[in-house]
């Protein structure tokens, strides 16, 4: 049974709203992350763009809306987000089934040339130091010069004083322009478990996640300073941040 348009809509709006406990100023941040996009790619025809840890298509969409003449190859490893997209963001992208940083991740992306640029929001944190950084090499590789790297995420401040001050100021904001109404992440998985058309992705995702070589999905605590070093060892010639509030950044290297 495929899984209906109806259902898609339904459930990708839920995660559109429970996502925003998480990131702050979301929708700004998505903003911001196009705005980099469009002024890297300006006068390309047709732009190339990958966006890392796609979820149900949040971004990808936005990026399509706002660029048009963009091809976005969209990845992420988690089959029933994965679901959600392909039916309710169906031509935002060209969606790819793969987990980011294990062996051979980017030949799965099918790319025809380079990249013009690299986007991902709140999934790179999750990557352990020695993957992060082979895949900062890797996206450096793949890049065309003057391509871009754009990282959307959870970067805290170098040093504990800056760091607490920081997310104290973030959680401060999140507190003022949540509604209470929102789920959080574990009651929308466990809706979601009780909706028969997802049964299917989700037991796929079940077995995915019980096989002994999937990650643990801890933070790897790195700074804003920590990935600025990371990406210029990698290759990437100017690192940036270009927006901040609290210890949710967007982070822009430059190939």
């Amino acid at each position: 049974m495929g899984l209906s348009m109806a259902i898609a809509e339904t459930w990708v709006e839920r995660w559109e709203r429970q996502q925003r406990r998480y990131a702050i100023d979301r929708e700004e941040r998505f903003t911001v992350i196009a705005d980099v996009v469009e002024y890297v790619t300006r006068g390309q025809a047709r732009p190339l763009v990958t966006d890392l840890g796609c979820g149900p298509g949040s971004l990808a969409a936005r990026l399509a809306g706002r660029l048009p003449h963009a091809e976005v190859v969209a990845v992420d490893m988690d089959p029933l987000l994965l679901e959600l997209a392909r039916t309710h963001h169906a031509s935002a992208a060209r969606y790819v089934d793969a987990v980011i940083g294990a062996d051979g991740w980017t030949g799965a992306l099918a790319l025809d040339r380079p990249l013009d640029a690299a986007v991902s929001t709140t999934a790179l944190h999750y990557l352990p130091v020695p993957v992060l950084r082979r895949t900062y090499a890797e996206l450096a590789a793949l890049l065309r010069p003057g391509g871009a790297l754009v990282n959307g995420d959870h970067l805290p401040q170098c040093g504990t004083v800056p760091a607490a001050l920081a997310a104290h100021v973030g959680r401060c904001r999140a507190r003022r322009l949540r509604d209470g109404a929102h789920e959080d992440w574990a009651s929308w998985w466990a809706a979601v478990a009780r909706e028969p058309e997802l049964a299917e992705p989700l037991a796929e995702r079940h077995r995915r996640l019980s096989a002994p070589a999937a990650r643990d999905g801890a933070d790897n605590g790195l700074s804003v300073a920590d990935h600025t070093a990371l990406l210029r060892a990698a290759g990437f010639t100017h690192v940036v941040p270009v927006w901040q509030f609290g210890d949710s950044c967007v982070l822009v290297g430059i190939r």
